[in-house]
């Protein structure tokens, strides 16, 4: 993957994200227990919204279930070197997709179970998108590095953690 953050046409990468997460949420959904939430999320998800293009999916599940579901995982996707792993979170990517897959693992009510939050405060207030979009064009050709941590940062404080 590119080291620079870099918006595509937003039409165009819905489509194919929403394609991709349709396929993959249908290969995912026997592999794991009923209770799991699997969910297409990030910008793909959020009409108008600005994006890079990829997709990203988290699969919440019990937190009784969280290591079964991470083998599942790990059999089917390579794990993301550069993202944290704890007891309750596990980042998994394929490279080889088009668009970019992301899998975030989460235990359901564990610390890092909040990306499905966040998208549903970005669909529920055109002023928290806006802002989002403002960023993103801030960014724009910028290095990833850079990108991410403003991204963070303004998640955090949507979510009323700092």
């Amino acid at each position: 993957m590119d080291d620079r953050f870099e918006l595509v046409d937003p039409r165009i990468a819905r489509e194919k994200a929403r394609a991709l997460f349709a396929r993959v949420e249908a290969e995912l959904r026997p592999l794991f227990p009923a209770e799991a939430d699997i969910r297409h999320i990030g910008a793909t998800a959020i009409p108008g919204c600005l994006t890079k293009g990829d997709l990203d999916i988290a699969v919440r599940v019990p937190v009784e279930r969280f290591a079964q579901s991470d083998a599942v995982l790990a059999e089917r996707f390579s794990r993301n070197a550069g993202s944290v792993r704890t007891e309750s979170f596990s980042a998994f990517e394929d490279n080889a997709c088009q668009p970019h897959l992301g899998v975030q693992l989460v235990a359901i009510g564990g610390s890092h179970d909040f990306f499905h939050t966040f998208a549903e405060r970005l669909l529920s207030s055109p002023e928290l998108l806006r802002q989002y979009n403002a960023l993103k064009q801030e960014y724009d050709g910028a290095d990833m590095d850079s990108y991410r941590a403003a991204k963070d940062a303004f998640i955090d404080r949507a979510l009323g953690k700092r």
